[in-house]
């Protein structure tokens, strides 16, 4: 409800989220500040310009209708599809991988789109799905079918943590859902069963040394450990306090990779310290949090459905790059949102969090009584 000093247009912003949002990416910009040396170019100012870019593109996906949104689910999915097929015929070729479309006046990586894209088509989808039919055939072998077209190409690109994030927002949208539970479990016994034959046939040798170095970085500390053993260098020596505000030694002196990007949590907890890390984790639970609301007060199948999905995509990319950076998980260049230096995964995670506010809005606006289909 609207002040007589605050516009309703303004009031009604879901400033429990955003406030700390802001928070989050004005903090990113510090942290990117001090990984240019005390600069706001090449790094600091652009993520600030993107972000308020996206932030619009946000607000305008905020105030779409549902039904249009339900309409667009299967095109929007042909046509990312379609761009990936693009990146294999004439994608631009980038540090020995083919990821990206050039379009002229952009570049554009369509796998960062499909993440987003299959929680749409997957929760319209179920919402269009009688109920009587979730425990059938088509309830999997359908969606099983619309994610493994993307994840395929994604693979041929050679991209792997994307692809196990179109899998894992897929998966989320396929549990809530409400497939049978042994489904699942059954799946993941399958997979567990086949993993070797993947890690050795189905995983270029860099990946494969990714996943093994994991288990033992200091083996090869100089070479593919090297990552993570200057990583967990950086996020150590930063204590409780940390070393100061553009004081870190590991990003300065260039020991650590990537210190903007994948690496951009480690580089903030050498000079933050754990306080600092905390400040993020209690941003991050925030944000999680509030997008679970969002799909738990909404009143129909399809938002519920989206609003999850679009919150587990976000929860990806935090967990994965937390575990990475902490030598927990293999290298597989997941940035961490909102305060990595990156266009494509600004672009991902501002989509869902548009995606949230519009289900948000949705809910504000749904009548009282029981849940639509």
């Amino acid at each position: 409800m609207s002040s007589g000093i605050i516009p309703d247009p303004i009031a009604r912003q879901p400033w429990g989220m955003l406030i700390p949002l802001f928070m989050l990416v004005a903090f990113g910009a510090a942290v990117l500040y001090s990984a240019a040396g005390g600069s706001m170019d090449p790094y600091a100012s652009s993520h600030l310009i993107r972000f308020s870019i996206f932030l619009v593109m946000a607000s305008v996906i905020a105030s779409m209708p549902r039904e249009f949104v339900k309409f667009m689910a299967y095109p929007a999915y042909i046509i990312v599809l379609l761009m990936l097929v693009g990146v294999e015929a004439m994608g631009a070729l980038r540090g020995g991988s083919q990821r990206w479309l050039d379009l002229g006046f952009m570049v554009l990586q369509p796998s960062e789109i499909m993440k987003p894209v299959i929680v749409v088509v997957l929760a319209q989808f179920f919402a269009s799905l009688p109920v009587g039919m979730i425990t059938s055939w088509r309830a999997v072998a359908i969606p099983a079918a619309l994610i493994g077209m993307p994840v395929g190409l994604v693979l041929l690109q050679p991209d792997l943590g994307t692809s196990l994030a179109i899998v894992f927002g897929g998966g989320i949208v396929m549990l809530l859902a409400g497939l049978p539970l042994r489904w699942f479990v059954l799946g993941g016994v399958a997979a567990a069963a086949l993993a070797p034959l993947a890690f050795f046939f189905g995983l270029q040798e860099y990946q494969q040394r990714r996943i093994l170095t994991m288990f033992d970085p200091e083996a090869d500390a100089l070479g593919a450990g090297y990552h993570i053993a200057q990583s967990k260098i950086a996020i150590g020596s930063g204590g409780i306090f940390g070393k100061g505000f553009n004081n870190g030694s590991q990003s300065h002196l260039q020991y650590l990779p990537e210190p903007h990007t994948d690496f951009v949590f480690a580089t903030m907890a050498e000079e933050w310290g754990l306080i600092g890390g905390l400040f993020v984790l209690a941003v991050f639970s925030i944000i999680l949090r509030w997008g679970m609301r969002v799909a738990r007060q909404s009143r129909d199948r399809f938002a519920s459905l989206l609003a999850a999905g679009m919150s587990a995509t976000i929860f990806f990319y935090i967990a994965v790059n937390l575990l990475m950076v902490m030598g927990m998980a293999p290298v597989v260049g997941i940035p961490l949102p909102f305060m990595s230096h990156g266009g494509s995964s600004m672009l991902t995670n501002m989509i869902c969090i548009g995606a949230l506010m519009m289900v948000n809005r949705w809910n504000r606006n749904a009548p009282r009584g029981g849940l639509a289909s």
